[in-house]
């Protein structure tokens, strides 16, 4: 009988230390990043051709398991201005003659057109290789509960601008990436503060255009953004729009 409840009593100890286990399971960064690329269409961007029209000028996205050729096309001077980014280089064609660029300008116009095409298809870009992520916490922006995740970068493969730091808000329930913020270093520095708006699912990939605000006190800290915004503190300065979204 002893034997028994012996049994007994370590089989319900074991129900409860999992049900323990199950609750207060950690969330990190990677978990929320992962499953927030998954509901926006990560696995059907890393493999399709995408387009758009972003301020007067056609974009193009070509991805090929890991490889990329980015494209922008606009009319400068009555002459038609083709740039490509891939992994490896960047070309510029006037008139379908390619320019010899200094190196200098070749960064300038590469990081240009990378950006565009970056932050079309946020949060997927968000495992690449020199990305680090760190959990901040969970917050409330207008009611709704948050995932907040900072996102900084490696110096090796990071890109120019690696320094600069980024934070994300996604939702605890849809995992739906709503707000955004970061903090750069060129023109004399700034902090912007997004909020998407407008989505739509073509193909399976979601797409946001965004409201882009700034603080009015540019002291503040990045990381009170969310806070300022909830309490009016943000000063609109543009918006973030893309239209003729195509995906193949």
């Amino acid at each position: 009988m002893l034997a028994n409840f012996r049994v007994l009593f370590f089989l319900i100890l074991v129900v409860v230390s999992c049900r323990k286990a199950t609750t207060f399971k950690t969330v990190t960064a990677q978990d929320v990043i992962n499953k927030a690329i998954d509901v926006s269409g990560g696995n059907r961007i890393s493999n399709s051709t995408l387009m758009f029209n972003f301020r007067g000028q056609k974009y193009k996205a070509f991805r090929r398991f890991g490889n990329y050729q980015f494209e922008r096309c606009f009319i400068d001077k009555n002459d038609t201005i083709i740039d490509l980014l891939d992994n490896n280089n960047f070309e510029r064609f006037r008139s379908f003659k390619k320019l010899e660029l200094t190196d200098s300008t070749k960064r300038k116009y590469s990081k240009k057109v990378n950006s565009v095409h970056y932050f079309a298809v946020l949060p997927y870009g968000l495992n690449d290789e020199a990305v680090n992520k760190k959990y901040i916490d969970t917050v409330r922006i207008k009611g709704e509960k948050y995932h907040k995740i900072e996102v900084t970068f490696n110096k090796e493969k990071g890109g120019d601008d690696f320094e600069d730091v980024f934070l994300y808000w996604i939702n605890t329930k849809s995992f739906k990436l709503d707000y955004l913020a970061y903090q750069y270093h060129t023109n004399r520095g700034g902090k912007r503060f997004r909020e998407a708006y407008n989505e739509r699912i073509i193909d399976s990939v979601r797409f946001v255009d965004y409201n882009n605000y700034k603080p009015i006190n540019k002291e503040v800290s990045l990381y009170n953004l969310d806070r300022l915004f909830d309490e009016k503190q943000l000063k609109l300065v543009s918006k973030i729009e893309l239209d003729s979204i195509i995906v193949k």
